[in-house]
């Protein structure tokens, strides 16, 4: 019998979906822009089952990217995901964005690489992030949590993984942050993406580790925070 997964990542400005056969990747569809989200996440899930000639009743679970990471990017993917969950009465996988990253990276573009500390990373806007530390095992060092970054951060991991690697959406910007020989180095250009999850997914699958469709929530970290436009003078 065939197990295909339906992956949804919406976490970032990135919106990605796959489908997943047993974990192994079938077909993969991404648009990167901020705030298309709400409008191509619904035609990207039927872009992708079309050309896999798979249909809604085909699907074995929802996998979704449930935090942290964008609010309203979490709040679209997590509400379409457990939407078809109901709908097709199938279960909902939640797969936490950081380890997606990590796994994502370890089996793809970091696969070649040796580090003692690997700490995937996702933009929280100034000089903070989200991130999650894990050795070369594979084995977490950190949870997930929110940090202000600056060149003293990782000073206390030096001693003991004397090689740190940072990737992903929030490493980007602390190019300039950590000098040369310091033992941190920064692996540009990681973005997040669906097939990332597939070995989780496919693994809390078989093991049955599903969530309340219900209760679900995003892993947003933080609360959210509004901005409003500031008044120009004589409105």
């Amino acid at each position: 019998m065939h197990t295909y997964i339906l992956q949804i990542e919406t976490s970032t400005s990135m919106c990605s979906v796959a489908l997943v056969e047993s974990g192994i990747v079938r077909q993969h569809e991404s648009v990167n822009e901020p705030n298309v989200h709400a409008s191509q996440l619904t035609l990207l899930i039927q872009a992708l089952l079309d050309q896999e000639n798979i249909g809604f009743k085909d699907l074995s679970a929802i996998a979704v990217s449930m935090g942290p990471g964008s609010y309203t990017g979490l709040r679209i993917g997590v509400s379409t995901a457990k939407g078809l969950c109901y709908a097709l009465d199938i279960p909902l996988i939640a797969v936490n964005t950081l380890d997606a990253i990590y796994s994502g990276f370890r089996a793809n573009d970091g696969k070649s690489l040796s580090y003692d500390l690997y700490i995937p990373m996702l933009d929280a806007r100034r000089m903070e992030v989200y991130c999650a530390s894990f050795d070369d095992t594979g084995k977490s060092v950190v949870t997930t949590q929110a940090l202000i970054i600056d060149a003293t951060s990782f000073d206390q991991f030096i001693v003991q993984y004397p090689r740190i690697c940072l990737f992903g959406p929030g490493a980007d910007k602390l190019k300039d942050v950590f000098s040369t020989g310091q033992g941190v180095d920064i692996i540009e250009e990681v973005q997040t993406n669906a097939t990332d999850m597939s070995k989780i997914a496919f693994d809390k699958y078989q093991a049955k580790d599903f969530e309340d469709v219900a209760y679900f929530e995003p892993y947003y970290l933080k609360d959210f925070v509004a901005t409003t436009a500031k008044k120009r003078p004589g409105l």
